[in-house]
């Protein structure tokens, strides 16, 4: 194999190896959709207790 092809070939893993670091890292920096769930799912829990606990009015009481 001629020294040049060799070259180019750790050029291109090389470029390779860069390119999935980075998206690696725009994926990692995205952070998990386990936040999104987590606040969402306490938001409903709010809202639930809320709806628990309105006050009865006249037309709600049998």
């Amino acid at each position: 194999m001629h020294s040049e092809t060799h070259l180019a070939l750790h050029r291109l893993r090389d470029t390779e190896l860069r390119t999935r670091a980075e998206a690696y890292r725009l994926a990692a920096s995205v952070g998990r959709p386990r936040a999104l769930r987590t606040r969402l799912g306490w938001t409903l829990v709010e809202f639930g207790l809320r709806l628990a606990a309105a006050p009865r009015t006249a037309a709600t009481v049998p």
